[in-house]
């Protein structure tokens, strides 16, 4: 049976940044939640627990892997996003390198169960440390869920930089936040310690704001649109006498990855400048949508 998943010749692989580095929970989340994303699913569901040192679980009903397909997701840079070194430049998915299973898969005791559409059974995975232990069939619904327990339980000396579980969690959140703006038609939840701190339905982009943000901010925005050079700008965006005292509240996106980089931030509070005094900023939420091919 043919793969989806390739492991990437090194002459590709060597064109590709730093490997991944699991630096906390959030960074685990940020992975496991693209490659949900990615996978074209409706819904994702995300637990945690203390903080995401004793569990973070993260369930989709995407497109889910075939048996093959799940064993080469554990090898470093295998995946199924890009093939040639072309496709480097014309990148339209969020994660392409291949390296984020098997990099968390080494630090924590790790479990990938996924159901390909169509098939009549999915596949579990079990692995400690990055070695696989077990590998067998399973029922599940069709999608994929990865579980990650005990992190960074083999590297004591990185868990002690770990943070008060509130301060984690904390960052989950903030995360998981910035995410579900950027896809308003994907369903996101967030469970923390078996509480629910959001469930965001599917729908526009105002309806998500106001789920995540606050109705009353959501109802004050302003929606925006313009493209010239190729370039679109779109988004919603609040009036001067809504600024905040930090910049926390202004969400860029470029081609639907959020980013934060200077020159749009200064361009942004440049538009604002005449009207906001100095050491307010602005309330936005901003998509740049720009070919990746120059």
């Amino acid at each position: 049976m043919s793969t989806r998943i390739r492991i990437l010749p090194e002459s590709l692989t060597n064109k590709i940044a730093a490997g991944e580095v699991v630096e906390r929970p959030a960074s685990v989340v940020k992975e496991l939640v693209e490659n949900a994303l990615d996978s074209g699913c409706g819904e994702v569901v995300v637990e945690i627990e203390a903080g995401g040192k004793k569990l973070i679980k993260v369930v989709d009903d995407g497109s889910g892997m075939s048996r093959e397909d799940a064993l080469l997701a554990l090898e470093r840079h295998a995946t199924s996003k890009i093939a040639a070194d072309s496709d480097l430049f014309n990148l339209s998915t969020l994660g392409f390198r291949g390296e984020a299973i098997p990099s968390i898969a080494s630090v924590c005791r790790f479990t990938l169960a996924s159901r390909e559409r169509g098939r009549i059974e999915g596949t579990e995975i079990y692995a400690e440390g990055g070695k696989i232990r077990e590998v067998k069939a399973c029922g599940m619904a069709e999608g994929t869920v990865v579980s990650v327990r005990n992190l960074f339980f083999n590297t004591p000396a990185r868990l002690k930089f770990m943070k008060r579980n509130e301060t984690e969690a904390g960052h989950v959140g903030d995360l998981l936040t910035r995410l579900a703006i950027s896809r308003p038609e994907v369903r996101f939840t967030f469970v923390n310690d078996g509480r629910t701190v959001f469930r965001a339905l599917n729908g526009d982009l105002r309806q998500r704001v106001g789920t995540l943000l606050g109705p009353a901010l959501a109802a004050s925005l302003y929606p925006v649109e313009f493209s010239a050079g190729g370039a679109i700008v779109r988004g919603l965006i609040a009036g001067p006498d809504n600024g905040r005292s930090t910049a926390s509240q202004l969400h860029t996106y470029i081609n639907g990855r959020f980013i934060r980089d200077r020159v749009v931030q200064h361009a942004i509070l440049q538009a604002y400048r005449n009207f906001m005094e100095r050491g307010r900023y602005p309330v936005a939420v901003l998509f740049i949508d720009i070919s990746p091919v120059p």
